[in-house]
């Protein structure tokens, strides 16, 4: 007898998405089990055709197969197998089915169980902004971190001094609680969060005043922290310890600072290394010179050559910034932009007008301004 199509089988089109699939197996599923049609071997029939629908159509790459070759593809019934010997033919659907009945509480084999014992205290953030300088020399400081610590007075417990929790009585300290619900598929038991305790196991009746019951209290700490130099935006530091207290005996959790460099006015940071920006005359860029630089930590000397064009890089060895994981630091690279003057008084213009001439360039009175404008361009002037 031929297979009918998965699709068909299911009701859905063949565009059908992993959720679509998902809830029409389980509305299929809740109609033809066995168990709700009190074994007719027709639905047994029908719901092993569903389960193997559903186990090809939810399985990405048996999906595609299928798509492709269809039943014709060899071996490809084998996917869908397994009969009911042992629920065999139920496999991994068989506790969304459950869910889909009794919800997320229900539990066969798995039980969840609460968290009754030393829990550790949950992680901080603290966002901290630094300057380029602070980044180059590393920085020393200290922050105020508001967190939850245990408490001093019951010592975590949440009681007042001299008495202490007591088991609750509603759950036995299980911090559960067992409900049992008759279903056409038998009786199956329900667990959920004791409503008595919260899921404790224990119930404060006299609580401490300071804490009042919580066993943990809101503190403001200083805490000092060392930023290594060399740190990159966006740096995560980790301070052990120095989050928010456990509860019932547990550890603490961890702080971590996060680090913002801010913007600098001169420098931009590219990696290890800086750079900056500078203008020289146009006098300094023809004949060569020194000039002075500013650089992260104190002025430098940087030596222009002869015939200098605006736009070139130089590099300063060793100007840049420390480099975290291993020795020494990067270097500055200094970009000189040539500055024309905009303004030239008669004597400047006779001057240059004769370096042009002398250069072999000969010029009328119309053409000086013309000139002026093209050597402005040539050394980037505005």
């Amino acid at each position: 007898m031929a297979k009918r199509d998965y699709y068909e089988v299911l009701g859905i089109g063949r565009d059908a998405g992993p959720e679509e699939i998902k809830k029409a197996y389980r509305r299929l599923a809740r109609q033809y089990h066995p168990d709700a049609n009190n074994g007719n071997k027709e639905t047994e029939a029908q719901f092993k055709e569903i389960k193997e629908a559903y186990d090809i159509l939810s399985d990405p790459q048996k999906r595609s197969y299928y798509d492709r070759f269809g039943h014709q593809q060899e071996g490809f019934g084998g996917f869908g197998g397994g009969g009911f010997g042992g629920m065999g033919g139920f496999g991994s659907g068989i506790e969304d089915i459950f869910e889909t009945f009794f919800g997320s509480g229900f539990t066969g084999t798995r039980r969840h169980r609460p968290q009754t014992g030393p829990q550790r205290g949950a992680d901080l953030r603290y966002d901290m902004e630094i300057t380029l300088e602070e980044v180059v020399k590393g920085k020393e400081t200290s922050i105020k971190v508001p967190r939850l610590e245990t408490c001093p007075e019951c010592n975590g417990s949440g009681a007042r001094d001299g008495s202490a929790p007591i088991t609750c009585s509603a759950c036995g300290g299980s911090g559960q609680q067992q409900v049992v619900r008759n279903t056409a598929f038998g009786s199956f038991m329900n667990i959920r969060t004791c409503e008595a305790c919260h899921g404790e196991g224990r119930v404060v009746k006299d609580r401490c005043p300071n804490c009042r019951g919580a066993g943990r209290v809101t503190r403001e700490r200083k805490i000092e922290v060392k930023i290594p130099a060399g740190v990159e935006d966006g740096s995560r530091l980790r301070l052990s310890g120095e989050g928010e207290g456990g509860v019932r005996g547990g550890s603490h959790g961890d702080l971590y600072v996060i680090i913002h460099i801010l913007p600098h006015h001169v420098f931009k940071r590219l990696g290890d290394d800086l750079s900056c920006d500078i203008s020289i005359s146009f006098v300094d860029a023809a004949l060569g010179g020194e000039v002075k630089v500013k650089t992260i930590d104190e002025p430098a000397k940087l030596h222009i050559p002869e015939g200098t064009q605006s736009g070139t890089v130089f590099r300063l060895k060793g100007k840049g910034v420390p480099r975290l994981r291993s020795f020494g630091r990067g270097d500055l690279l200094v970009k000189v932009n040539v500055e024309v003057p905009r303004r030239l008084n008669s004597r400047q213009k006779k001057i240059l007008l004769e370096f042009a001439e002398a250069g072999g360039t000969k010029l009328s009175h119309s053409e000086e301004k013309g000139f002026f404008d093209r050597m402005k361009d040539t050394l980037g002037g505005k």
